[in-house]
């Protein structure tokens, strides 16, 4: 569509004063394409519409077969690229570009020739480049002149005025803005590659100018890009952040936080995952001194306290083991002494309850203390007895280590009992072992210990340390239920013990 502009009271068409101008345009799509020439480019390029409209840039015109046709082309496209990404004006002070051109026999042949150009980005009206319009100028006579300089016997004084100092200062310009180009893509890319996060925020509201991978990476690679903060994170809301940055953007003072905490969704939809971060916040001044913008730099520290927390817990989780361990010992010493007078009997009695209490400590080291399984405790603590003496029938029940310990040492009496006086202490004799688990909404351990085969069992005259054991851990350690049966043709104890110890209590 043709747009009219007014000046001086005529109606001036820009669409044919662009077509009539004698400087040479041609307008870009932002993927490079040609979307309409002038006259003066078609003259300057010895193209035509028809052969050019709709064709990318560098297929059009591929600055000839020489091998510095490829630098020819980067120059041009990193020109016209700047000017797009960056939505403003960037010049290319000097660039050869040759240009192809059909002899009288028809053979295409390509001239050198140099050009000075600037490109141009047009916005629509929602802020996006439209089209980028290249204007041109042939300076190849100001490079001749300039070439004529080696040549000092064909050179006038004007000549090397204007082709040496005039395109002396471009080359200089255009080899300055090369070196700041490469600088700056360096930066870029030390930047990008950056093992911690870092973030660039622009004007009061916080908008993303740039981030990097590991930023990405952060908050689930969303497309945060040009979207102030409270936009792009909506659920950092309420937890400080934004407050932070309003105060360094106001203040121009660093903000820097250390294991803090922040809850971020990492992907649409899913729950809030909490994450620690050392961060800091450094506000980004203009050349006047004002706050412009927010550089933000920090590393995801969330393993490392998690670590800490996890090896705090272990501390103190065997902190309370020891001294657990130690009144388990210090109890079973008491009660083994009050039944041994004998020094002997005393020792050997005490040594084989440690060795038991050791056996489930092996079990639950295997396991890093998470727990210790029930049969695998039956097996260690009945197997000096012989396997084929003692049957045992069951699911697997994974134990709590405090429940492991418990049931360790009230299996080893058992056993040591039935050595002694029951089912063990002849050579028929033989045990089994039942258990299953009833209710499983709030699961209770169901055992019977079931002696058969040994000598005829008449009930003990009074309680010994091994029935005392029996109870006490029964009912306090383990909040649950015992009852020992001495029947004449065997004895048996069943146990009902809750496997989540606070059901119990």
């Amino acid at each position: 569509m043709k747009e009219l502009a007014k000046s001086g009271g005529a109606a001036v068409d820009l669409a044919s004063a662009f077509d009539a101008s004698p400087n040479p345009y041609v307008l870009l799509t932002p993927d490079l394409r040609i979307a309409g020439v002038n006259e003066a480019y078609l003259d300057v390029t010895n193209s035509t519409r028809d052969a050019i409209i709709g064709r990318p840039l560098f297929s059009a015109f591929d600055s000839g077969p020489g091998e510095e046709a490829p630098e020819n082309i980067r120059q041009v496209q990193a020109s016209i690229e700047r000017a797009r990404d960056t939505r403003q004006r960037d010049h290319l002070p000097l660039v050869k570009f040759p240009m192809a051109r059909r002899l009288d026999d028809g053979r295409k042949v390509f001239e050198d020739r140099y050009w000075s150009a600037t490109h141009t980005p047009m916005l629509s009206e929602d802020g996006e480049v439209a089209f980028i319009l290249q204007h041109t100028t042939d300076i190849t006579e100001l490079q001749r002149l300039r070439d004529r300089r080696v040549r000092p016997e064909r050179a006038s004084a004007l000549d090397i005025m204007l082709g040496g100092a005039v395109l002396g200062r471009a080359e200089q310009v255009q080899e300055d803005n090369r070196r700041l180009e490469g600088e700056r893509n360096r930066l870029i890319d030390m930047f990008m590659q950056a093992p911690g996060f870092v973030a660039v925020l622009t004007g009061p509201d916080h908008v993303f100018q740039m981030h990097n991978a590991a930023y990405a990476q952060l908050i689930g690679h969303r497309d945060i890009a040009g979207k102030p903060i409270r936009e792009a994170l909506p659920e950092v809301v309420g937890q400080g952040y934004y407050e932070f940055l309003d105060s360094v953007y106001a203040t121009g003072e660093p903000h820097e936080g250390r294991a803090s905490l922040v809850q971020l969704q990492r992907s649409p939809g899913a729950p809030l995952e909490t994450v620690y971060l050392n961060f800091i916040y450094q506000p980004i001044r203009d050349a006047s001194g004002a706050v412009v913008g927010i550089f933000v730099q920090g590393h995801d520290v969330t393993d490392a306290v998690r670590s800490a927390e996890r090896q705090k817990l272990m501390i103190d989780e065997l902190n309370h083991r020891v001294k657990n361990t130690l009144a388990t010992v210090q109890s079973i010493a008491m009660q083994t002494a009050r039944s041994h007078a004998d020094p002997r009997t005393f020792a050997d009695g005490f040594q084989a309850r440690l060795l038991a209490l050791s056996h489930t400590h092996d079990l639950l080291t295997r396991s890093h203390w998470e727990g210790a399984d029930l049969g695998a405790i039956l097996q260690h603590e009945t197997e000096a007895h012989g396997n084929h003496r003692v049957s045992v029938n069951g699911p697997r029940v994974g134990l709590a280590p405090a429940a492991a310990l418990s049931l360790g040492m009230i299996f080893h009496e058992l056993a040591t009992n039935a050595a002694k006086y029951g089912a063990l202490s002849g050579p028929d004799g033989r045990i089994l072992v039942d258990w299953s688990v009833a209710d499983q909404t709030r699961p209770r351990l169901e055992l019977v210990w079931r002696e058969i085969g040994g000598p005829a069992v008449t009930p003990p005259d009074r309680k010994g340390f091994g029935s005392r054991l029996i109870e006490r851990n029964v009912r306090h350690d383990l909040a649950g239920e015992v009852e020992l049966d001495y029947a004449a043709d065997g004895f048996v104890a069943t146990f009902s013990i809750p496997l989540n110890r606070e059901q119990g209590t």
